[in-house]
């Protein structure tokens, strides 16, 4: 399944954006859905993910900032970024776990789809 990602873009310092993940022709809400994010250079770093349940999770750098969901009917991840900061800077991609159970931000080789990322920068 493709994964595409749009809303990304530049912000000034606590400033915000939305960023929108969508697989055309395909809903998302039986999947664990998340957010990542990649500097270049660094590792892979989880922000948000939802797992079937709907339950939440954030990493700590982003917690009470960032907000993940799911939109219009199951079709769209969204994150809506508040409160930017220029270490938000970085490339973030949407992916999404098939296999059930897991739904955390410590391993994204746990994830199997990918979007193709959307350049945030923050300055």
């Amino acid at each position: 399944v493709q994964l595409v990602e749009s809303g990304g873009g530049s912000a000034q310092p606590g400033g915000s954006l939305r960023l929108t993940c969508v697989a055309p022709g395909h809903s998302l809400i039986r999947y664990c859905m998340a957010w990542f994010r990649q500097v270049p250079g660094e590792e892979r770093e989880g922000v948000a993910s939802v797992d079937v349940a709907g339950k939440t999770r954030y990493a700590a750098s982003v917690r009470g900032r960032f907000a993940i969901s799911r939109d219009n009917g199951g079709t769209t991840l969204s994150l809506q970024m508040s409160g930017l900061k220029a270490e938000d800077t970085a490339t973030y991609f949407c992916a999404r776990r098939i296999t059930e159970g897991y739904c955390g931000l410590d391993a994204p080789g746990r994830y199997s789809s990918w979007g193709q990322g959307t350049q945030v920068t923050v300055s």
